[in-house]
């Protein structure tokens, strides 16, 4: 605010609603029309604002009534309006490494109006734990070292001695926890999904016991796993989507307890399976396909007839039944609109149960070139 010559106004949303954001803005205004100075206008938790209260900022970010500056601890992108974010810039306030957070620590305990007063014994490994505990969270860190000094109070000499013994009885209660719609929570979900899907089962069961540990749903786990089934596995390993299921069915059949070690199993066995995408691709393709393409008509020969005018149109005419046919395959007979002639969409690849699946279709195409009797010539 010194910097730009401005007034700062201070707002939290958490305790601030729509009459305090329109004193604010007369202020500003006022402020600006009578001595020509502007107004900086920091509004904290601004993500607790709905988007209707959000949009209330917005002519007045544009004319220049003040300058707004929001700060809020979820992704501005699900929690502001897109209209604030186009004139807005972001800034990202990384999380600080231990290092940072002792040096936070050990000012604290100098310069804090409290805290510098008290005859403090604490050494350098208590400051590391406190600092590792508060993962990256300076306020986090603070908070702790307070609580541990206030247990380390000794009346006898008035003094306070935080050492290791009083640490556990703080750091116990801090485990690592999140808002289950914040963004910690989607990047340890992001990193157990990519972990499955690198074949790293090991760093895959640390990421699931990480969101266990943050209180997350196992069963949300055991959703992507069957998700992972078919997406990154497929028929390289059909089993796979079975085993998923059935860690699913155990937990509800036996608790958390030997459920969340069902699901583990299954997150060992899904990373551990031979990946492939085929599935997934060749299903996104033949979606868009679908959605894109003319409504072309049913060829007649692939059409249900059961009636005898629908015979007499030649519903279901020239069709040709595959168990009847040689290896149980109509060999050059078409199942796609004739306007399409042919598409291949699914293309599986050379991993696991896969590579007996290419071969086969590979031989049936062989069949199909090879065929004197072709639907659509």
């Amino acid at each position: 605010a010194n910097y730009a010559d401005a007034e700062l106004i201070k707002l939290s949303a958490v305790s601030a609603g729509i009459k305090e954001v329109r004193e604010a803005v007369v202020d500003a205004k006022n402020r600006l029309a009578q001595f020509g100075r502007r107004t900086l206008l920091f509004v904290d938790e601004v993500h607790r604002f709905n988007k209707s209260q959000q949009d209330g900022f917005l002519p007045h970010i544009e004319d220049g009534t003040f300058i707004f500056i929001g700060a809020t601890t979820e992704n501005p992108s699900f929690a502001l309006n897109n209209a604030i974010l186009s004139r807005a810039r972001v800034y990202t306030l990384q999380s600080l490494v231990e290092d940072e957070l002792g040096q936070v620590l050990k000012d604290a305990l100098s310069r804090d109006e409290q805290l510098s007063k008290l005859a403090i014994t604490i050494d350098d490994s208590a400051l590391e734990l406190i600092a590792k505990a508060a993962s990256g969270d300076a306020r986090k860190a603070l908070n702790l070292l307070e609580q541990a000094v206030d247990l380390s109070f000794e009346p006898n000499s008035n003094t306070h001695l935080v050492n290791e013994l009083v640490l556990k009885q703080v750091l116990p209660s801090q485990l690592s926890s999140y808002d289950n719609k914040g963004d910690l929570y989607y990047d340890l979900i992001s990193a157990f999904h990519k972990s499955v899907r690198g074949s790293a089962p090991d760093a895959a069961l640390y990421w699931y016991c990480k969101i266990l540990a943050g209180g997350g749903d196992p069963l949300y786990v055991a959703r992507r796993l069957l998700a992972i089934a078919t997406e990154d596995i497929g028929n390289a390993d059909p089993r796979a989507m079975q085993v998923a299921l059935n860690a699913w069915d155990i937990f509800h059949r036996v608790g958390p307890s030997e459920g969340e070690r069902a699901i583990a199993q299954a997150t060992l066995y899904l990373a551990s399976a031979p990946k492939s995408n085929a599935v997934y691709m060749a299903f996104n393709q033949a979606k868009r396909d679908a959605a894109s393409d003319p409504n072309y008509p049913v060829p007649e020969h692939l059409r249900n007839a059961p009636t005898k005018l629908m015979k007499e149109l030649g519903f279901g005419e020239e069709y040709r039944y595959a168990h009847n046919e040689p290896g149980a395959f109509a060999a050059g007979e078409n199942y796609f609109p004739e306007a399409i002639q042919e598409r291949q969409y699914y293309q599986p690849t050379d991993r696991g149960l896969e590579k007996q699946i290419a071969d086969k279709l590979n031989y049936l195409q062989t069949q199909n070139a090879q065929s004197s009797t072709k639907r659509y010539k």
